[in-house]
């Protein structure tokens, strides 16, 4: 059954799911490494749809090409929760969940250079292999074989977890960025910016409507501010409305009947760039109906297999519908240093820190409702 704008809009909370047709076959084990002489703590799912317990399951050993890592922090997503609940025709049971990561490396694999134990990392949600035609010409976000943790092999709701072909995908974090507010620059920070920054080209002046003010939404927000766009909010939650114009949002709108006439009204004529971070055939209606002739959407949220769109608006107007897919590892210095400069601040996007203890009750939490802001998973605490 079709939702309407506002049911859709009420789903932001935990961000835009990760496309599924773009992961390879899963291959479970492939970095489930031996054990070794202990077990880990993991959030370990055995049914999709029931409440997933915390388990002890066996430590693991980097793998040549790759590191081990001690998770020190990691997001909760609205992906997960999709994963969870057997969305994903890609996962297979058991497994643990989670791909937004921060921590340090525990061990190195004998292959890995550059790269050593003690060292503060992030990786991309996509894992690329490195070699591909599409990684030799440096999109690794759309690598043809490439692996997510907690979806394609066990993630990092866990003490540790494993990055593999490292070479190609670590990050290396900067001092003064912690842990918690380094988690999201795995998927929804960085997803964000990439879809902001390099898909949309926002600039300084324009008008850009974010159309859901969950996790992706909320960074998409920030990073359009900083660089001196004049931003639209749009979000059926109240509190995530508040974060959003306390992040830079020039105007908050809640979704209702003629939302895209108002947008055309604010902006003299329609946003120069819209940015879907649901995923909903009647979002990406209202963001194509929000834009002036020539102007660029960007859809980050993912749609069902199959919507009904009425597509006149953009043969008309002589939009561009733009799709983005996270952002590979060697494009991550700009962001950092945009980080660095105060100009944008992840770290103030977390709105709630857990325990993996917390974890059952915070996904069973997200089939009603989602907590505005970021939720950060301490493995340690």
């Amino acid at each position: 059954m079709a939702l309407s704008p506002v049911a859709c809009l009420g789903l932001a909370g935990g961000g835009a799911c990760v496309p599924r047709r773009l992961r390879p076959a899963p291959r479970l084990l492939a970095y489930r490494c031996e054990r070794q002489d202990g077990d880990m703590r993991a959030i370990l799912v055995e049914q999709f749809g029931v409440r997933p317990t915390v388990a002890d399951v066996p430590d693991l050993n980097a793998a040549d090409h790759g590191v081990t890592l001690r998770v020190q922090a990691t997001g909760l997503c609205r992906s997960d929760w999709h994963g969870w609940q057997g969305h994903d025709a890609g996962i297979r049971l058991p497994y643990v969940p989670g791909h937004e990561i921060a921590g340090t490396i525990a061990a190195v694999g004998r292959k890995v250079h550059g790269w050593s134990a003690g060292d503060r990392v992030t990786a991309p949600f996509v894992l690329a292999c490195g070699t591909c035609a599409q990684c030799r010409d440096g999109n690794q976000q759309v690598c043809l074989n490439q692996e997510q943790p907690g979806f394609t092999y066990w993630g990092s709701f866990a003490e540790y977890v494993a990055i593999p072909r490292a070479q190609a995908n670590l990050v290396r974090l900067p001092d003064g960025l912690s842990f918690d507010g380094a988690a999201s620059l795995g998927c929804r920070f960085a997803t964000a910016y990439r879809a902001v920054r390099q898909v949309g080209r926002a600039s300084a002046g324009e008008w850009v409507a974010i159309l859901g003010c969950g996790g992706v939404g909320l960074s998409a927000l920030m990073i359009a501010a900083a660089c001196d766009a004049r931003v639209i909010a749009i979000d059926i939650s109240p509190d995530a409305l508040a974060l959003a114009a306390a992040y830079g949002a020039a105007h908050t709108l809640a979704p209702a009947p003629g939302i895209a006439q108002s947008i055309r009204d604010i902006t003299g004529g329609g946003a120069h760039l819209s940015i879907d971070a649901i995923g909903s055939a009647e979002v990406v209606q209202l963001a194509l109906r929000s834009l002036r002739p020539r102007g660029r959407h960007v859809q980050v949220g993912l749609l069902p297999a199959e919507v009904s769109l009425d597509l006149t608006v953009l043969i008309a107007g002589e939009l561009q519908w733009l799709g983005s897919h996270g952002m590979p590892a060697h494009d991550y210095r700009q962001m950092l240093e945009l980080v660095n400069s105060g100009a944008v601040r992840p770290d103030e996007l977390v709105t709630r820190v857990i325990g993996l203890d917390d974890v059952p009750d915070a996904l069973a939490a997200m089939n009603t409702a989602s907590t505005p802001g970021v939720t950060v998973i301490r493995p340690w605490a």
